[in-house]
């Protein structure tokens, strides 16, 4: 009864099953990589056990994603997707009624794993132009007992992003655990994570869910120091990684150029969708603002974003509708063309 009475508070999110033809919603890759390599993969599933356990130290898993990341293998700890992590790293390292510091609007999870913790969740607001303001999050974290301080960068929903010195000044000026969720960081340039060995307070969040193109394995890395490695590896489940998953995203990060050649393709028609929003906004003023964007997607802000992602979704084209904004995914140069032009069908009705 206690429990449920603690859960009932928690707001439920279902992700989005829309059935529609272009799916725009989510921030996945357009480009699948299991139909790339469809034989290579298909080999290497055929030659995993179905009645043995996975490998408990996941030595290939940890070795493939060292050689992709350039992070040696003693540092990196395997989830299955990086939400896993999240509620791990919260219970592992802070304790009831510890705080959390987030910084809103960010991606929900956050909060969620840190109410389901028992822990007390700080959200500290943005600026008016959605920017994170790093020398108040230092303040308040220098001011108050804070356990840890958790945010992704870049940023979902805002597709905006912290430059690495400043993260870097937060991290070297607060005495707390620092985690950089940094899922959208293989469409910029500003990673922290080559400083994992240096600053003892810092986690760096990856997944396999974005650029990579594998989001159907439900597969994440954190990066820390060898301490705080160890701890994760164990309190985690010792087979949270299941085995094909393993073998697949093995055999798929042996592939950083394909990998690296989808990210190129993903940018130019992320740039592309930003440029024809902004090309509607100058005839449809209903479209308020469209934000500078170093994710995969592009985000909007207007007072019909309900409407908009309604009619849309009439017109078998699915986006993110996140109050009084749009979130979009960049999908393949023909997705982009298709949304654009159902965008302005609807604007014009509207």
């Amino acid at each position: 009864m206690i429990m449920t009475k603690k859960l009932r508070s928690l707001d439920l999110y279902i992700p989005p099953d829309s059935g529609c033809r272009i799916r725009l919603d989510s921030n996945e890759s357009p480009y699948d990589m299991g139909e790339v390599f469809k034989d290579d993969i298909a080999r290497v599933i055929t030659d995993t056990c179905l009645n043995r356990y996975p490998e408990p130290r996941y030595t290939a898993l940890l070795e493939a994603a060292s050689d992709y990341f350039g992070i040696p293998a003693d540092n990196i700890t395997a989830g299955n997707g990086s939400d896993e992590l999240i509620s791990v790293i919260l219970g592992a390292f802070l304790s009831k009624g510890d705080t959390v510091v987030t910084i809103s609007p960010d991606f929900s999870m956050y909060a969620f794993y840190g109410f389901l913790n028992e822990l007390k969740v700080h959200s500290v607001p943005k600026e008016d132009d959605l920017k994170i303001n790093i020398s108040k999050v230092i303040e308040y974290c220098s001011q108050n007992p804070v356990g840890a301080v958790i945010f992704s960068n870049p940023c979902n929903p805002t597709s905006l992003g912290v430059r690495r010195q400043d993260v870097l000044r937060l991290i070297k000026n607060v005495s707390c655990l620092c985690v950089i969720d940094e899922a959208y960081m293989d469409f910029w340039d500003q990673s922290v994570m080559d400083q994992i060995e240096t600053l003892d307070n810092l986690i760096v969040l990856k997944t396999a869910s974005k650029n990579m193109g594998m989001a159907s394995l439900r597969l994440g890395f954190a990066m820390a120091c060898r301490e705080i490695t160890d701890v994760l590896r164990a309190v985690k489940s010792p087979y949270n990684v299941n085995s094909y998953t393993i073998a697949a995203a093995c055999e798929v990060m042996r592939h950083k150029d394909v990998i690296e050649e989808n990210t190129q393709k993903i940018l130019a028609a992320r740039d592309e969708l930003r440029e024809g929003l902004l090309r509607l906004s100058e005839r449809h003023f209903t479209i308020e603002r469209v934000y500078d964007s170093v994710t995969n997607f592009v985000f909007v802000k207007t007072p019909k974003a309900e409407t908009i992602a309604e009619e849309l979704k009439k017109r078998s084209v699915s986006i993110r509708q996140m109050g009084g904004y749009l979130r979009i995914t960049a999908g393949t140069p023909d997705e982009v063309k298709e949304l654009l032009y159902q965008m302005e069908q609807v604007l014009s009705l509207i």
